[in-house]
């Protein structure tokens, strides 16, 4: 019996071991697979789009024309986000048969590629057109399907469509509210070259190009010209062309931005991409409830005054008005709009808004400025609501004359009891300019996901503090109060102010964490620095 026994397990024990042994060959197989469908330069796709590795992007890039590479990572959330309306721009582009295709590579795995085309951040897009790769083009156009969409189309084919008679313009200008034509007498000229450029990057506006001589006579014109035709406020407005300098697009981009818009605009959903993009560097705001006809009426004015802020091309005495575009602001100034007019319903899109200024809908009617470039809000000291009121307060403002109104919470009642002191607008003086501390200051806003995930190293780090006597560290909330001198553009925003006279801030953009905080504390407002 123990013979047999031995025997069986003689005759079991192969069969027995065999089959891990079959199991790790199978492994070995798939992975011998993966790894030759790695180092292939076949092109899968996954929802129209090109997946792409190190190993197959140089074909990729022979069989494409336009091609079009968002570098990702897995993890990025703004990347899964854009993913969904990169695949269906990638279907529609496909589907109309355009020679632009979009592809993805995955930056943290095909380190190579990432270190080759310098990327940084994610998601980062690029456009590598006709089997380039050492000059590819960064994408400037929107984060959304039909944005890539139509920043794709502008460059497989020409960005401005060629008009030959004035019938086919006559009905070119009317099948749109906003149309932009250059007039140029040679389309091979640099000025022309110039405004094809723009028509590319502009996607959003409709451009068309003309060199027929009946062209410039049906439309009063002599010389090279950009013409605006809209369907609102004035109908025509021309950007001639300098015949000694030409044409520079950063220029023309904008005034096309500032002259597309409405003299007065409404703040809506649809309209407040518009009206941030155009980048003018004042918004006057009517804040009214339009359900009032009452309130409704105070349009008739705001409207008056508005004209007098309008973008205008000026020319100093004595020069001729037929040339000009592109000189230098010093012999030949182009004033983009100083001022844009906007109407706020503030019971519709405007509602969201009201806190950004400290206000309810119960302040209604009401007018701010708003210098952008700060987010300064200044208020007339009494509404008046005169075409010449406004325009008075408004040039008063440009002029520096009218101080901002700065928003302030009231200071809560424990808010030097706890380690971490409460500032507020009103109080933030007395505490950070005290010559006798060095205050630490972190300005959040109570919705940023940053400022929460730091919130527990802020306790921990004035807990550490607390009974120092020359260290103090606080908060602010910059969404409710606002400093006359200082201004933050991001959250959170960490500021030092060390104690003595003279005292100048510092701001801290190292690591966020308590061990970090601390070194910087104990060394004065600096980080030591760290042995090589």
């Amino acid at each position: 019996l123990v013979w047999l026994l031995v025997l069986s397990l003689a005759w079991l024990g192969p069969a027995l071991g065999g089959e891990d042994e079959d199991e790790e060959v199978i492994e070995e197989e798939e992975k011998e697979k993966k790894e030759d469908e790695v180092l292939s330069d076949e092109i899968k796709e996954e929802d129209n789009v090109l997946v792409l590795h190190e190993h197959n992007f140089a074909r990729a890039l022979s069989e494409h024309q336009l091609l079009l590479v968002e570098f990702y990572a897995p993890w990025c959330g703004h990347c899964r986000r854009l993913a969904p309306a990169f695949a269906q721009a990638a279907t529609e582009l496909r589907n109309e048969s355009s020679p632009a295709r979009l592809g993805k590579v995955d930056a943290t795995a095909q380190t190579a590629l990432a270190t080759e085309f310098g990327i940084t951040s994610y998601p980062t897009l690029k456009l590598f057109r006709d089997g380039n790769r050492t000059h590819p083009l960064e994408y400037t156009g929107r984060m959304d399907s039909r944005g890539i969409v139509l920043w794709m189309q502008r460059r497989a084919g020409p960005s401005a469509t060629l008009l030959q008679d004035t019938d086919t313009t006559a009905a070119f200008i009317n099948s749109r509210d906003l149309v932009a034509i250059g007039f140029f007498k040679d389309l091979k000229a640099e000025a022309a070259q110039a405004f094809f450029e723009v028509a590319a990057e502009m996607v959003d506006l409709t451009f068309g190009v003309a060199e027929a001589a009946e062209l410039f006579q049906a439309y009063g014109l002599s010389a090279d010209t950009v013409c605006l035709f809209k369907k609102f406020d004035e109908r025509q407005t021309n950007f001639p062309v300098d015949p000694a300098r030409g044409l520079d697009t950063a220029e023309l981009t904008r005034l096309l931005r500032v002259h597309s818009l409405q003299l007065v605009m409404e703040f809506t959903n649809e309209t407040s991409n518009q009206i941030f993009s155009a980048k003018i560097p004042h918004h006057m705001l009517l804040f009214l409830n339009k359900s009032s006809s009452e309130q409704l009426s105070l349009q008739d004015g705001f409207r008056a005054a508005a004209g007098g802020f309008r973008g205008e091309v000026r020319w100093p005495q004595g020069r001729d008005t037929e040339g000009g575009f592109g000189t230098p602001q010093a012999q030949c100034p182009l004033f983009p709009a100083q001022v844009l007019f906007v109407v706020v319903d503030v019971t519709g899109h405007g509602a969201d808004v009201l806190p950004f200024f400290g206000m309810t809908a119960a302040d209604a009617p009401t007018l701010r400025l708003v210098r952008m470039k700060n987010n300064r809000k200044y208020q007339m000291e009494q509404d008046n609501f005169s075409e010449s009121a406004i325009r008075t307060f408004i040039q008063a403002v440009l002029d520096g004359k009218v101080k901002p109104r700065l928003l302030s919470a009231e200071p809560p009642e424990d808010w030097d009891t706890r380690p971490v002191k409460v500032l507020v607008g009103k109080t933030f003086e007395q505490v950070a300019f005290d010559e006798t501390k060095n205050v630490f200051v972190k300005f959040y806003a109570p919705w940023c996901p940053h400022c929460q995930a730091m919130e527990a190293a802020w306790e921990e780090l004035a807990e550490r503090y607390k009974d120092r006597e020359d260290i103090v560290i606080a908060e602010m909330d910059s969404t409710a109060n606002e400093l006359e001198n200082i201004t933050i553009h991001g959250y959170p925003t960490l500021h030092y102010f060390p104690a003595g006279p003279g005292r100048k801030m510092v701001e801290y953009k190292s690591t966020r964490d308590v061990e970090t905080f601390s070194k910087f504390l104990e060394n004065g407002g600096t980080l030591p620095e760290e042995p090589p």
